[in-house]
């Protein structure tokens, strides 16, 4: 069947409509969570707009915490068995260890892959596989520097326990860090999630570690960088 030709009137939609996906992918959204910080960084260039100082101060405010707080759009993996990194970052650490004691776990060590975000990276908190959540806890700590092993057992903390429909477990831990003040969690146990959804963010600086299943086989090396829900961390067993 031959396509029809494109009209001036159908160009003349779809130039504007790329235009707008273009803009769209070049400027991410800002994640809800920032949109105070965002907002108070105007209005103290709109209180100062005669004073060049604060005028200044006040929208470099804002545009630093409208790229901390960005919410850049991920196309997840679609083929099944894969777990993604759920945030963006440095992969600093491959290793084994017991999950979360809070989530009422087996302590027998599991494979585990920590992914360190600096200041630089975006913060959005992205669901590494997709399953049924079996339980949310959060545990208070110390703000060590999130890139340190003894983070991940001694800063506070938020777990997260998933459950694959073919019943394998998985366990996402967002760690405070040294500047981190606030860990945000948006899920809770009962609630059904698909790869790549985003769950979470930290305010300013931290870390995420994932625990897999037992004989899954990891498929990054740490200094590696990598990308929250795109990133294929391992593949189950």
């Amino acid at each position: 069947m031959a396509r029809r030709p494109r009209s001036a009137e159908d160009n003349a939609k779809s130039g504007p409509q790329r235009l707008l996906a273009l803009v769209r992918s070049a400027v991410p959204p800002i994640h809800p969570a920032g949109i105070p910080f965002v907002s108070g960084g105007l209005a103290v260039a709109a209180l100062g707009r005669r004073n060049r100082w604060l005028r200044r101060t006040g929208l470099i405010a804002a545009g630093a915490n409208a790229a901390f707080f960005r919410h850049p759009h991920r196309t997840p993996p679609s083929r099944s068995g894969v777990v993604v990194a759920p945030a963006d970052g440095l992969i600093c650490l491959i290793d084994t260890a017991a999950p979360p004691a809070e989530l009422g776990l087996p302590a027998d060590p599991l494979p585990r892959v920590s992914i360190f975000l600096s200041l630089l990276d975006a913060h959005v908190q992205r669901v590494p596989i997709g399953g049924n959540v079996l339980a949310v806890q959060h545990r208070p700590g110390r703000f060590h520097s999130a890139d340190l092993e003894a983070a991940s057992e001694d800063n506070e903390r938020n777990s997260v326990l998933i459950r694959t429909p073919e019943g394998r477990e998985v366990v996402v831990v967002q760690i405070a860090g040294l500047v981190a003040r606030r860990i945000i969690c948006d899920l809770r146990a009962g609630d059904r999630v698909a790869i790549g959804d985003t769950y979470g963010l930290i305010r300013f600086g931290s870390r995420l570690d994932t625990y897999l299943p037992a004989g899954t086989e990891i498929l990054v090396e740490p200094g590696q960088r990598a990308l929250a829900g795109e990133t294929v961390l391992a593949r189950l067993p």
